[in-house]
């Protein structure tokens, strides 16, 4: 297999590192080199239509995309140490996590980076740069939910045991980071989940 990614701070590459480096997956990287235009190259857009990174070839020369889906595929191939649940119910809750991961916390900080981000904005229409910058205070408001729901004490967020949906939630929140959004100092549960998913080894994960 070949899998086809970006180093940091691109955070779906990310997401499929950690997950590797969780499960102890000898899978090298291939980066694309997004910054010179590799994933809009003939090459990557015959593996990924959509000219995104991930990517994983098969032996057989199946394509496969989306870093959720690269990572489901791995798990079914090395089950032991499972990061989509152990029970029925636990791969529910971690499904339902990533799914409100993504759509509430992903979404603001995706519309801050293409439209506010010094590196993007220069693209945009004025009105869409303030569009970007409305979506701080989006972001900081999905932080202050997920605190809410992070008070009841426990250590990760879908599971009693690291799961994908702190995967996704650790490369959310770092990129939003690198754009320049931080975690709100009110939200104490999310900054001490913050620091213990953070000290994992795989968190340091990078081709």
């Amino acid at each position: 297999m070949i899998f086809y990614g970006e180093p940091n701070p691109a955070p779906n590459p990310r997401r499929v590192r950690i997950f590797i480096a969780e499960k102890g997956i000898d899978l090298p990287e291939t980066p694309i080199g997004i910054m010179k235009g590799g994933h809009k190259s003939p090459e990557h857009m015959a593996r990924n239509s959509l000219g995104q990174v991930p990517t994983l070839e098969l032996d057989d020369g199946t394509y496969l995309s989306e870093s959720v889906s690269i990572c489901r595929y791995l798990e079914a191939l090395h089950p032991a140490k499972p990061l989509f649940g152990r029970t029925p119910l636990e791969a529910a809750t971690i499904d339902m996590w990533i799914r409100r991961i993504e759509m509430r916390i992903m979404t603001p900080v995706g519309m801050f980076w293409v439209h506010a981000h010094p590196l993007t904005a220069r693209l945009r229409p004025q009105k869409w740069k303030e569009f970007g910058e409305s979506n701080r205070k989006v972001y900081a408001g999905a932080l202050e939910w997920l605190n809410s729901e992070l008070a009841d004490g426990r250590q990760f967020i879908a599971a009693d045991t690291y799961s994908m949906a702190d995967i996704i939630g650790l490369t959310t929140v770092d990129f939003a980071k690198f754009t320049g959004l931080e975690i709100p100092e009110s939200c104490e549960h999310v900054l001490a989940w913050h620091a213990r998913v953070s000290a994992r080894p795989s968190a340091d994960a990078n081709s």
